[in-house]
C-alpha cells in the first residue's frame, strides 16, 4: 500500500522486508515439526503428533474489529504425546517459542494469506495524512481510507498489519455452464438520463475495479454480464447476482439461463435501454453488428432504439442480458399449401408505390418498406415478426362460397351467405341458393388485399352483393315456372355475368351454380301435380311399348318355330327363280339364234334375188320380155327334165274304164322301174282329169307352177 511504502521509503524496500519476513516465519513454523520429528525416534510404533499445518494457518482471518491477532490452538492431549514418547515438560517450552515466532510476523508483519479459490477484500482504517474519499465515491483509488479498489490474489501478502487494514476473504464468483451473472456497481459515474444501464468498459470482466473506475465505468445495473467461468471479483464495488442467488434479488433463476428459442419458434425482442423511437414509429429500427443483442453496447452505440424491434431471433442459444431484453416467442408464420400469404407491414423504409399507373385502387411496395408488400410469401414457414406484420392468407386453389344455411366451406368465408330470397314475374317469392366458385392468382393476391383490404372483405364487399343483385334482376324477368324449367340458361347467363364482374377486381369467376329452388307451397302442389300426371302418362307409354315389345317376342318366337320350313321355302323359291331366269336366258339365246339365221337367210335370199332381177333385167334388155320369158322356160324344161307328155293319160271320153286303165298303167310304170317322180314346182305330178276340158288338139293342158320369188 501506498502510505506501507511511506514507512519504509520505497516500494522495493517493503517487498525485501516482506520476503524477510516470509522467511523467518518459515523457519519458525518448521521448528516444531523438526523437533516432533525428533521426538518421534523413541518409538517406532508411536502414534504421529499432530502439528499445526500452512493449511490451517491460511485458515487465520482477520475481521473489521480486531485489533489482536487470533492464535490457531494446537489441540494435544496429554495421552497422544505420551504415546508418541515426548515429555510435555519439554513440549511446553516448544509450543511457547514456535506460538512467538508464529505471532510475531503475524501481527508485527502484517502477514495475510489468500486461499487459491478466494479473493481477499481490503479496507484501509485510517491514512497518517488523514485524507479521505472524495465525495460521492465508495471505493477507494488513491490509498484512501475505506474499501480499498485493489484486491488480493492467492498466496501471501505482508504489509497488512490488524490495526490499520482488515482484510475479507471472499470465495471467488463461478458461473456454471449455460447459466449467466449479472452485475451491480456500487460507485462509479453517473448514468446519462436517457441511459438505465451502465456502459461496457474494458475491465477484464470486472475482475479489475481500478480500470473500471478510472475508465468511466457507471454505477448501477451494468449491461455487460458474466458467462460461464470463474471470477476474481471485488464484492465490495461490485454485486454479482447468479442463478443461485436470484430469488434473493426480486429475480427468477430461470432468467439467468442462456436463453434457448425453440424450433420453429420466432423471438420477438422488446429491449429496455436506448434511445427513444422515432415519433409515427410503433418498433425500432434494424441495427447491424450487435450479435443478435448479445451485444449492448454496440446495439446502443449504433442508435439502437427501446421498445419493439423489427429483428427477430431465431432457434437457437443465446447469452442475452435481462435487463436489457425481453423475448417472446411465437410461433412461425406457416403458409399452408394452396395458399400465399400477403405481408402488410407497419414497419420498414417509407413505400414507394411499384404497382404501376394502372392500378388505382391500392398502392404495392417492395419487400422491407411499409405497406403491402408486392411479393408474397409462398408455402412454408417463415420467420417474421407478427408484432409488426399481418400475414393475410390467400387462397390460390378454387374455392366454393355457398349462399345457403345449409352447408358452410371449411374456409369459414361464406359463415355470413345465405339463400336469396327473389321476387318472380308473376309475383311469386322464392328462395334460391346460389354455389360461387372463385380463383385468385398467386401475383394477384397483394392487389386483392391493397384494394379489399381482406379476403373476408372480398366475399362481402363484392362477391355477395354482385351475385345478389344479379339474381335478383334476373328473377323479375320470368316467371316463376319459366325459372324452375330453363334453370340451366339462367346459370349460364349468370356464370357470364358474374365472371365480368368480379374481372374488375382481380378475381376470377370459375363458375356460377344453381341449388335448391324452393318456390311457394301452393305452386309445388301444382307443379307435382302436374308431374304426376306426366309421370303417369310416361308409365302408360312404357308399359305400352312392354305389351308392343311382347307382341314383338311372340311374333319371333313363332317365327322361330317355323324358321326352318321358311328357309325351306325360301330356298325352293330361289331355286325357281333361278331356274326361271335359265330358261328366260334360254330362251332370249334361242330366240336371238334364230333372229340371226332368218336375218341371214333374209339376206341370202335377198343376195339371190338381187343377182337374178338383175340376170332378167339384163336378159330382158337383151331379148324382149316374151323372147327371154320363152327362154327362161324351155331351159328350165330342160334343166329338170320336164315331160311335156304324161307317160299315162287318163280321160274320161265316156269309158267307164278311164281311171282303172290309167292306175294299172301306173303301176306298171312303176314295177317296169321308171321310178316315182318327186312332184317338185317345175316337176308336177302326172294329172288326172276327171271330166275336165282339153284344149283344142283333144290333149289335157300342161299346168306348170312357177316358183314365187319371196322377195318381191
Amino acid at each position: 500500500m501506498k502510505s506501507f511504502s511511506s514507512l519504509l521509503g520505497t516500494r522495493k524496500q517493503n517487498k525485501v522486508a516482506r520476503f524477510a519476513a516470509s522467511i523467518v516465519a518459515t523457519l519458525a513454523i518448521a521448528s516444531p515439526t523438526s523437533l516432533t520429528n525428533a521426538g518421534s525416534i523413541h518409538s517406532a510404533n508411536a502414534t504421529p503428533v499432530k502439528t499445526t499445518t500452512v493449511k490451517e494457518i491460511t485458515s487465520v482471518s482477520f475481521q473489521l474489529n480486531q485489533t489482536t491477532p487470533n492464535i490457531a490452538q494446537l489441540p494435544i492431549s496429554k495421552t497422544q504425546y505420551q504415546a508418541a514418547g515426548i515429555d510435555p515438560v519439554v513440549l511446553v517450552p516448544i509450543l511457547l517459542v514456535g506460538g512467538f515466532v508464529i505471532f510475531v510476523p503475524l501481527f508485527f508483519g502484517g502477514l495475510v494469506v489468500i486461499g487459491e479459490r478466494e479473493v481477499g477484500i481490503v479496507v484501509r482504517k485510517f491514512t497518517l495524512s488523514g485524507r479521505g474519499l472524495p465525495a460521492g465515491s465508495l471505493i477507494a483509488l488513491n490509498g484512501e481510507a475505506g474499501l480499498q479498489a485493489d484486491t488480493l490474489a492467492p498466496g501471501w501478502h505482508w504489509g497488512y498489519w490488524p490495526w490499520q487494514y482488515s482484510v475479507k476473504k471472499e470465495s471467488v464468483i463461478i458461473v456454471p455452464q449455460g447459466e449467466i451473472a449479472l452485475v451491480v456497481a456500487a460507485d462509479g459515474a453517473s448514468n446519462p438520463p436517457e441511459r438505465i444501464l451502465g456502459k461496457i468498459v474494458s475491465c477484464d470482466n470486472f475482475q479489475d475495479a481500478r480500470k473500471f473506475l478510472t475508465q468511466g465505468g457507471e454505477k448501477g445495473r451494468q449491461m455487460s454480464f458474466l458467462t460461464a467461468g470463474t471470477y476474481r471479483i471485488n464484492t465490495a464495488l461490485f454485486k454479482v447476482i447468479t442463478a443461485a442467488n436470484a430469488s434473493a434479488h426480486g429475480m427468477s433463476p430461470q432468467q439467468l439461463h442462456i436463453y434457448e428459442i425453440a424450433a420453429e419458434k420466432v423471438g420477438i425482442v422488446t429491449t429496455l435501454d436506448g434511445s427513444a423511437i422515432a415519433a409515427g414509429e410503433i418498433a425500432g429500427r434494424i441495427i447491424n453488428g450487435h450479435d443478435n443483442f448479445q451485444n449492448g453496447q454496440k446495439f446502443i452505440d449504433a442508435g439502437g432504439q427501446r421498445g419493439l424491434q423489427e429483428q427477430v431471433l431465431l432457434s437457437g442459444s443465446w447469452n442475452l442480458n435481462p435487463w436489457l431484453v425481453n423475448i417472446e416467442q411465437v410461433p412461425m408464420t406457416e403458409i399452408p399449401i394452396g395458399y400465399v400469404g400477403v405481408v402488410i407491414s407497419f414497419v420498414g423504409k417509407e413505400h414507394e408505390d411499384v404497382s404501376g399507373a394502372s392500378f388505382t385502387h391500392g398502392n404495392l411496395v417492395n419487400q422491407g418498406h411499409k405497406g403491402v408488400w408486392v411479393e408474397p410469401l409462398y408455402p412454408g414457414k417463415h420467420p417474421l415478426n407478427t408484432k409488426v406484420m399481418k400475414i393475410e392468407l390467400v387462397p390460390t386453389t378454387n374455392i366454393v362460397l355457398n349462399f345457403t344455411e345449409r352447408i358452410s366451406g371449411k374456409h369459414g368465408y361464406d359463415t355470413n351467405l345465405q339463400a336469396l330470397k327473389l321476387l318472380s314475374f308473376d309475383g311469386f317469392t322464392f328462395d334460391l341458393e346460389i354455389f360461387q366458385i372463385i380463383h385468385i392468382g398467386a401475383s394477384d393476391a397483394p392487389k386483392v388485399i391493397s384494394r379489399l383490404g381482406s379476403m373476408q372483405n372480398v366475399i362481402d364487399q363484392v362477391l355477395r352483393p354482385i351475385v345478389g343483385n344479379y339474381f335478383r334482376n334476373s328473377a323479375q324477368e320470368y316467371t316463376i315456372l319459366d325459372f324452375l324449367t330453363a334453370r340451366s340458361e339462367r346459370q349460364v347467363e349468370a356464370s357470364e355475368y358474374v365472371k365480368s364482374a368480379l374481372r374488375a377486381y382481380d378475381v376470377q369467376a370459375v363458375d356460377s351454380l344453381i341449388g335448391l329452388i324452393t318456390p311457394p307451397d301452393e305452386l309445388m302442389h301444382t307443379l307435382t301435380d302436374r308431374k304426376i300426371a306426366e309421370e303417369k302418362r310416361k308409365t302408360y307409354e312404357v308399359q305400352q311399348m312392354a305389351q308392343t315389345q311382347r307382341q314383338q317376342l311372340v311374333r319371333e318366337t313363332a317365327l322361330a318355330d317355323i324358321q326352318e320350313e321358311m328357309v325351306q321355302s325360301e330356298q325352293s323359291v330361289e331355286i325357281a327363280d333361278l331356274k326361271a331366269q335359265a330358261q328366260i336366258k334360254q330362251a332370249n339365246g334361242e330366240a336371238e339364234g334364230t333372229k340371226l339365221r332368218a336375218i341371214a337367210e333374209a339376206e341370202g335370199i335377198r343376195a339371190t334375188g338381187n343377182a337374178k332381177a338383175e340376170t332378167y333385167l339384163a336378159g330382158v334388155e337383151a331379148l324382149g320380155s316374151q323372147g327371154y320369158t320363152a327362154m327362161q322356160l324351155m331351159q328350165i324344161i330342160g334343166d329338170r327334165n320336164v315331160r311335156l307328155i304324161p307317160d299315162v293319160l287318163v280321160s274320161g271320153n265316156g269309158s267307164n274304164n278311164g281311171l282303172v286303165d290309167g292306175l294299172l298303167s301306173m303301176i306298171l310304170w312303176n314295177q317296169a322301174g321308171k321310178g316315182e317322180l318327186t312332184p317338185t314346182p317345175l316337176h308336177p305330178q302326172p294329172v288326172v282329169n276327171n271330166g275336165q276340158s282339153t284344149t283344142d288338139n283333144g290333149l289335157p293342158p300342161i299346168v306348170v307352177n312357177f316358183p314365187v320369188d319371196k322377195s318381191t
